[in-house]
């Protein structure tokens, strides 16, 4: 099935997902191959929870077997928060969003969304 076209959609759900970021590359976001569905992206915010020291972030969308960086070792300073995706992002079909950090345990994602089919 192709991804809807967005003017004849019928149904538009908003959701969020959040994830424990580790040094794998982790699935944040994904949009199976036959879902029939986009998903737009609203935002995503990585906090940084441990109190002293800076941690690095990276964003990809994979699709087609090549990672593609929205953001490539961006620092987050201690007991803080970045804005990583603040523009509508949309993931098509058998695309997913990975984030990676330099650090295990010491950043958490949450991202924004609406699933739209």
């Amino acid at each position: 099935m192709a991804t809807p076209n967005l003017i004849s959609a019928t149904t538009i759900n908003g959701l969020t997902a959040m994830i424990l970021v580790t040094t794998s590359p982790t699935v944040i976001l994904a949009n199976a191959g036959s879902s029939g569905k986009a998903q737009r992206i609203n935002s995503l915010m990585i906090s940084n929870v441990n109190g002293t020291t800076a941690a690095t972030a990276t964003l990809s969308i994979l699709r087609s077997g090549v990672y593609y960086r929205i953001a490539y070792l961006m620092s987050v300073p201690a007991a803080s928060t970045l804005d990583l995706i603040n523009k509508t992002l949309y993931l098509n079909e058998g695309d997913s969003l990975y984030i990676t950090g330099s650090v295990n345990s010491y950043l958490e994602a949450v991202v924004s969304y609406e699933e739209i089919s």
